[in-house]
């Protein structure tokens, strides 16, 4: 797994997503979620680029940009300001949630949304378990 320090101005993103796959590992509902899914996920955060490859239900690997030419089979895009209010520890109400923030055009899906739609809660217990990550 690879993780490298990339994006303090976001608090303790850093360290949260290199303990992700522990995390995961350890949440029994979500394993059961994503036991049939694998997929490559990336998150453009800002100018910064996180994959995220997952084979059933695990995170098998985690790669930080800069990628020069990134392969997943979706992506979700925002700027830095906006991943800081949707993984803030306590969001207000309508910045709680993935869609909420689709919805507002604040982020972008792009690419083959079947994995993504097929296990719509196992992603957002990914990102509830990146929550307070940042500051």
């Amino acid at each position: 797994m690879t993780v490298a320090a990339g994006l303090a101005h976001l608090g303790d993103f850093d360290r949260h997503l290199a303990r992700l796959a522990e995390r995961i590992d350890r949440d029994p509902a979500l394993l059961r979620r994503g036991r049939h899914l694998n997929t490559t996920w990336q998150l453009d955060i800002g100018d910064n680029t996180v994959l995220l490859r997952i084979i059933d239900g695990r995170i098998a690997d985690i790669r930080q940009g800069p990628v020069v030419t990134p392969s997943a089979a979706f992506a979700i895009s925002g700027e830095t300001a906006v991943w800081r209010r949707l993984l803030a520890a306590d969001p207000p109400p309508g910045d709680h949630d993935l869609f909420a923030f689709v919805k507002r055009r604040e982020l972008r899906l792009t690419g083959d949304l079947h994995p993504l739609m097929s296990h719509l809660l196992y992603f957002k217990g990914v990102l509830g378990h990146l929550r307070g990550a940042v500051r």
